[in-house]
């Protein structure tokens, strides 16, 4: 078998991992039984120069030149994708009282002054980062701060570890403390930096970061389309319709628009590479426009329930063909962990009469997601030719899931339900290591 890349100077050692395979060849949908799922027990995964080369059953190992990883009895699948995440509210996560507009005064505006300092922010970038990889996230879309150095920090601190990476800095001209507002000189300035330096950099991908639309102003908006048009391949990431109170409030700003969503329409801002956080008070018309303009909404369920911003509709949004991106949104989010946001997922749904399968919230975390942002060329499958973005887990830890995840092995139940047990019941602890671009991250979290 000929291996791509093997023979580079100074590609990375061969590798091959042993262990069930679990990802989708496309969308499963709402189904319990997809013919999109592709689940393969006892496999080996092949990698060499941080791309996956081949996969064979267990009986076919590779040759002797490989590292051999043995993981019989655990799972490997994609490294999860987070569609919307913000950096540096690690220092708010859980905290206290406030709904959306109160938590931004209370805590995160507070949390995003202290990025002003390089060293704050790199400390930070690199925090967070590699709490990513111990979450299981080898891809996410990030929000830094208004502060170039924020920026710079974050794409400085996935470049090292190799991870796939969509940031830019935040564009906020009003409605903000001094020290969290920009000019239209000075984001325009900022920006043209980053994205000089960084956009088509390795694996980093610039994103026209908009706050949400009450802190931009029309000329800002104008401008973040003119300089997304401008730089072919970036995207635009922004907040909508995520509490009453906001909603409300835009509808007050911007009088001409027919909602929230068409704010950012307006303005030139929607597109295949637009990634909406939120989304839970949308209409018919609103569903209509985003899938129109294959704009992806970044569902946040942990967020949502912990601010007690509203219910996400799932099912609206897949009936009418809008693409469902799984995104933890920390600090707003309650856990980095995907698993935990998926089975937050599963009760949000739930709360509308809706049961969410296990297979549509993975898809929504990996292939799904990444299908989504323009990048499933590069991941989101088990697949030879993509990057070698993958994760080691534990079926089950603890007695309670040891036990749940035994009776499931040893009865005739679907593949479904172990599933989504082992997304109900597991957190980081599950994870046993992270593999980025064939790279290998040990995670501290995993038992002994």
């Amino acid at each position: 078998m000929t291996l791509p890349g093997s023979d580079r100077p100074g590609a990375a050692s061969r590798v091959a991992l042993r262990a069930d395979l679990l990802d989708f060849t496309g969308d499963p949908g709402f189904e319990l039984d997809p013919p999109a799922l592709r689940f393969r027990a006892d496999h080996w995964l092949w990698m060499d120069a941080g791309r996956i080369v081949a996969i064979t059953p267990g009986d076919e190992p590779p040759p002797e030149s490989f590292d051999r990883h043995e993981h019989r009895g655990r799972l490997v699948m994609p490294g999860f994708v987070d569609a919307h995440v913000h950096s540096p509210q690690l220092d708010v996560i859980a905290a206290y009282g406030t709904e959306l507009l109160d938590w931004l005064q209370t805590h995160t505006f507070p949390a995003e002054l202290r990025q002003a300092d390089p060293a704050v922010a790199q400390a930070t970038a690199e925090r967070f980062v590699g709490a990513l990889l111990a979450h299981g996230t080898t891809a996410a879309a990030v929000f830094p701060t208004v502060h170039k150095a924020s920026a710079d920090a974050l794409f400085e601190a996935a470049e090292r570890r190799g991870m796939r990476l969509i940031a830019g800095k935040v564009l906020m001209d009003r409605h903000a403390p001094p020290g969290l507002t920009d000019t239209l000189e000075s984001a325009e300035r900022d920006t043209r930096a980053l994205l000089e330096r960084w956009h088509g950099r390795g694996r980093a991908a610039y994103a026209h970061t908009v706050r949400f639309a009450p802190t931009s102003t029309p000329a800002q908006l104008a401008l973040a389309s003119r300089l997304m048009q401008a730089s072919p391949g970036s995207y635009l990431q922004t907040h909508v319709a995520e509490n009453r109170a906001e909603v409300d409030w835009v509808r007050e700003l911007f009088p001409a628009s027919r909602s929230y969503l068409s704010v950012y329409e307006d303005h030139g801002l929607l597109g295949e590479r637009s990634i909406l956080a939120h989304g839970i008070w949308f209409d018919d018309e609103d569903r209509a426009l985003l899938a129109r303009r294959r704009a992806v909404v970044a569902h946040c369920p942990t967020s949502n329930l912990f601010l007690g911003s509203g219910l996400m509709d799932w099912r609206a949004l897949a009936d009418g063909g809008v693409a469902v991106a799984m995104a933890s949104d920390v600090g707003g989010g309650t856990s980095l962990s995907m698993l935990r946001t998926m089975a937050a997922a599963y009760q949000v749904q739930a709360m509308q009469g809706v049961r969410l399968p296990a297979w549509a919230a993975l898809h929504a975390a990996t292939a799904g997601a990444a299908r989504a942002l323009g990048l499933d060329d590069e991941i989101g499958r088990l697949e030879p030719g993509l990057f070698a973005d993958l994760c080691v887990w534990d079926w089950a830890v603890g007695p309670v899931a040891s036990h749940r995840d035994d009776l499931l092995r040893a009865s005739a139940r679907p593949l479904h339900d172990r599933v989504f047990a082992f997304i109900t019941l597991g957190d980081d602890r599950n994870l046993v290591e992270t593999w980025v671009a064939g790279r290998r991250f040990a995670v501290s979290n995993a038992p002994a």
